[in-house]
């Protein structure tokens, strides 16, 4: 069964998006792919539920999580993966995503952070930085950006990374280690959109890769070198943090 589909591709050109779904159809293969289900948002993101040959749901804005937990309690075997956005994970589904923390669920997301809401002209988000302007704030972005991972870490999911749209790769070998992993995997991938954030894209020269584990000490520390505000400062890419815990299916 081909992972493919014949739906045509309507991102932008130059998306990074193309990359993230190169990224999924390498990692996929190295699985039965009968055994997936995947879930998305509403967002520039979303169309990658067009473009994949799984089943699954094409979700409402901010509510991948919950329908991925349904899925799972509803199939335990089956390899649950989420695709998201920075803004409806980090806005309208901010409180499913630490309850998944908590919950430890053996599911995975993946977010698709271009720190802006591209799909509706680039409106600002939780993770856009400080000054970015947009037909909805013109005078600039006041706020300070969500650190995700803070988040993550804090809300107690056991495992953590980073990855950066650019490098097929790596991130092909990160949602791979995320979707074996036994628990809620969290996967914050940067990539930048080409039409609404162009500031925020020379992140690439600023990335270093890591690959952390329980060390939640060095995982914090890992997670404070980057802001998301700026386009400078060094941005760790791969494993921040990677824990066993009983998760909620074995309860």
């Amino acid at each position: 069964m081909k992972i493919e589909t014949k739906c045509e591709n309507t991102w932008c050109p130059g998306c990074y998006n193309f990359m993230i779904l190169n990224s999924i159809k390498k990692t996929i293969k190295k699985f039965n792919q009968k055994d997936f289900a995947m879930v998305t948002g509403i967002g520039c993101h979303a169309k990658i539920f067009d473009y994949l040959n799984l089943s699954g749901f094409y979700g409402l804005h901010g509510r991948v999580l919950p329908t991925m937990l349904g899925i799972k309690l509803g199939n335990p075997k089956l390899n649950v993966i989420g695709f998201a956005g920075d803004g409806d994970t980090y806005s309208e589904g901010l409180s499913h995503f630490i309850s998944a923390g908590r919950y430890n669920s053996n599911i995975t997301l993946f977010v698709h952070d271009n720190q802006s809401f591209s799909l509706t002209t680039g409106q600002v988000t939780p993770t856009s930085q400080q000054g970015f302007k947009s037909k909805a704030e013109p005078l600039g972005n006041i706020n300070k950006p969500l650190d995700p991972l803070k988040l993550a870490l804090a809300s107690g999911a056991t495992f953590v990374a980073r990855c950066n749209s650019k490098d097929i790769n790596h991130t092909a070998k990160i949602m791979e280690q995320a979707i074996k992993h036994e628990g809620f995997s969290f996967v914050e991938i940067i990539q930048t959109c080409v039409i609404f954030n162009k500031e925020m894209d020379n992140l690439t020269k600023y990335t270093y890769k890591v690959n952390n584990k329980t060390n939640m000490k060095k995982a914090l520390q890992l997670a404070n070198k980057w802001d998301y505000n700026s386009a400078k400062g060094k941005i760790p890419v791969g494993i921040i943090y990677k824990e066993k815990r009983k998760t909620l299916e074995s309860t």
